[in-house]
Order: structure tokens, then sequence, then C-alpha cells
């Protein structure tokens, strides 16, 4: 297909592709005064969910749309919709069946099995968005094998899965797909034992881009720091929230800004917009991570401690304790952040703090040193270790002698 055939082909896939999450929020709001018991998911969460496909959407259309010939962005097509079809059968289910029963027809067939069909298409895509990433291509032909496996084994999975018998994982009801004892034994081996050999090739997938950054250079090795900055900032506040749960809509919040942020990242490396400002979020991520931790620890610290001191001596705390608290995080803000700054640079960006410690030295020198010829050799240095290039060179204007005057001026 042509270039412009792929483009009209996005613009319609996008297009229909809305029909799916708009038909769910439109269920949502009809039952959004029916509370859902548990095992289901609460209609707050089919909204989040929502925000989830529509930012997949929006990602696949951007990429299709600016480059078709990309097989990458078809790959978030297609996740899209996944993600659709597994949000409209959820809200679809408890919409029929507790919202108002009876309104739709065939809602198990839609909790169970076509959930089940989406979620193991989800399951496929997932592995494959990480090991061919950001070109379509695997990182050298000895990946090819991982992608038949994830295509072989999740086909397998994908058909088996609507006939699994039993209560389904997605909607608190049994699969109304019931082919049997027999047969539906088959289903479950088919249908698990597919999906996990697809779930065991996701490590491998994320191995993948370690193995491609390795072999990278230039813009691709950009494109996978934007992809792993997005995914690592994803893991860790999803572990945070597993720990600690946000209060009322920043639960919402939490859950839905990391994939949003995701498909931000994988939008820009794709596109090849702005790609070196990622060394610098990076640094900074680190650095006011690792200073927000710190500070952390020493409040909670100085506060137990004080409060602890306190209570010894007068039997009681004290308020005065938090305010001492909050000027010692005030006066270790600066410090600690510079010293921070130190030994990330030190640590992961070596070639940044050699760099900085030699123009250091060099202006220390750059007092004391008057002749020109010692200065032209020092900048000459400089500028062949910090930036590094394959050659330097150091031009001085002769100087010439003023016709009014008859000195010498450079």
């Amino acid at each position: 297909m042509t270039d412009r055939a792929l483009i009209r082909l996005a613009w319609a896939s996008f297009g229909f592709a809305l029909i799916l999450p708009a038909s769910s929020l439109v269920l949502v709001f009809l039952g959004w005064t029916t509370t859902l018991p548990g095992g289901w998911i609460s209609w707050r969460g089919q909204v989040v969910s929502c925000a989830a496909v529509l930012g997949a959407s929006v990602l696949g259309w951007f990429v299709t749309t600016r480059r078709p010939e990309n097989p990458y962005g078809w790959l978030w097509v297609s996740l899209r919709w996944a993600l659709s079809l597994l949000l409209f059968a959820q809200v679809y289910a408890a919409y029929a069946l507790v919202a108002h029963p009876g309104a739709l027809p065939f809602p198990r067939t839609m909790g169970t099995a076509v959930a089940g069909v989406g979620w193991t298409a989800w399951l496929i895509l997932t592995p494959l968005l990480m090991v061919l990433f950001p070109s379509g291509q695997t990182p050298s032909p000895r990946w090819r094998l991982l992608v038949w496996t994830v295509l072989l084994f999740g086909t397998v999975a994908l058909i088996a899965s609507p006939f699994i018998p039993g209560r389904s994982g997605f909607v608190p009801i049994d699969n109304s797909l019931d082919v049997g004892d027999a047969l539906g034994r088959i289903a479950v081996v088919l249908g698990y034992g597919g999906a996990l050999v697809v779930l065991a090739t996701i490590p491998l997938a994320a191995l993948s881009l370690v193995f491609r950054f390795r072999r990278a250079g230039g813009v691709e090795r950009q494109q996978i720091k934007w992809f792993a900055y997005a995914a690592v900032v994803l893991v860790v506040l999803y572990l945070a929230e597993f720990f600690y749960e946000p209060p009322g809509a920043w639960d919402a919040v939490v859950e839905v800004l990391p994939l949003l942020g995701l498909y931000a990242a994988v939008g820009v490396a794709i596109l090849r917009y702005g790609l070196y400002d990622i060394d610098a979020l990076i640094n900074r991520t680190l650095v006011y991570g690792a200073l927000t931790a710190s500070l952390a620890l020493v409040y909670l610290g100085s506060v137990a401690t004080l409060q602890y001191a306190f209570r010894t001596l007068t039997g009681g705390g004290s308020q005065l304790v938090i305010v001492a608290s909050t000027l010692v995080i005030a006066a270790l803000f600066g410090p600690l952040r510079r010293r921070t700054q130190t030994v990330i640079d030190r640590r992961f960006y070596r070639r940044k703090y050699d760099a900085a410690k030699t123009l250091e030295a060099f202006a220390a020198r750059l007092r004391e040193e008057t002749d020109l010829v010692s200065l032209s050799d020092d900048v000459v240095a400089v500028v062949r270790d910090t930036v590094q290039p394959e050659r330097v060179s150091l031009w001085l204007r002769p100087p010439y002698r003023s016709a009014r005057t008859g000195e010498d001026r450079s």
C-alpha cells in the first residue's frame, strides 16, 4: 500500500476505534448511580481505563499518520483495538447484568469470552511492543524466534480463551460458552499454557531493549532512553500505589498519568522531536528523586528523635519539633542538592563530571597564567578533553601596528 492509502487507513481506524470507548463511557454514565458489588471493576476504574484506551488511540493515530511506513505504529493501533474490546466487554457486562439486568443481549458472553479475547490480544502485543521498538524490526535475526514464539502460542491462547470454563477473571461470572468437560480441559491447557509462554517472553523482550541499546548509536539510543525512562516511571508509580493507595480522585490520577506519559514518550521517540532533552530529564529525575527520599528520611528521623527527647524530658510532645525539623530541611536543601548532583554526575554521567572538573581547573589556571602560548595550549587541551572532537586547532589573529600610536595591538 502507498503512504497515502496507509494514512487514510489510519484515519479510518482511528475513527472506528473511538466507537467502543465512547460507547463504554455512555454505559458508564447510564449506570453510574448503581453500586457494583465486589469482584466488579468500579465505574471510576472504567473511566480510568477509557482514558488509557484513548491515549493509546491517539498515539497509534499520531504515529501512523506521520510514519505510515513504520510497522511499530500499527502495533499501537492493534493494541488500541485490544484494549477497546476488553474495556467495552467489561462495561457491557456490568451494565447488562448489574445496573440494568436484561437491557442488552449476551452479557455473559461479552463479559467472559469477548473480554478474554481482548485481554489475550493485549498480552500478545506487550512483548512485541518491546522487541520491535522503535523501527518495527528485531534487534537482530536471532530475536525473530521470540516474535514467532509469541505469535504462535499467543494465537493458540487467543483461539482457546473464549472456551475456558469456570469463572472469568474479568467479571465475577461463569463463562457461558460451555463446550463440555473434555473440550473444556483442552481449552484450559491451550489457553493458560499459551498465555504462560507469552508471559515468559516479556522479560526476554525487555532484555532485547538492553541488547539493542548496547548496539545502537545516535538517535536510536536516545529513542530507547525515552521508552525506558517512561516505563521505569510507570513501574515505580504503580509499585508505590500498590503499597500506598492515594486518597480520593488522586488514585485515578496516579493510575492514568503514567500510562499517558508512556504514550507521550513513545510518540516523541518514534517521531524524534526533542530527543536529546531526555538525558537532562533523566538526570533531574535521579537527582530530585534521591533528594526527596533523603530529605524525607532526615525529616522523619529528626521528628522521631526530637519527639522522643521531648517526651523523655517533659513527658509530652511539642509542635516546636515539627517547626525545627522543617527549618533543618530548608537549610539542608541547597547543600544536599549540590552533593546529590555531584554524586549522580560522578556515578552515571562521568563524562559530564570530568568535563566540569576540567573546566574548573582551567578557570583556576586562567586567573594566574599570563603567557599567551601556554594559554593557547591549555585551551586546546580543554577542548580536546571536554568536547572530544576529531580535530582541534586554535587560530589567533596576528598583532597589527597602529598607524596613530605605532604600538602593536592584537
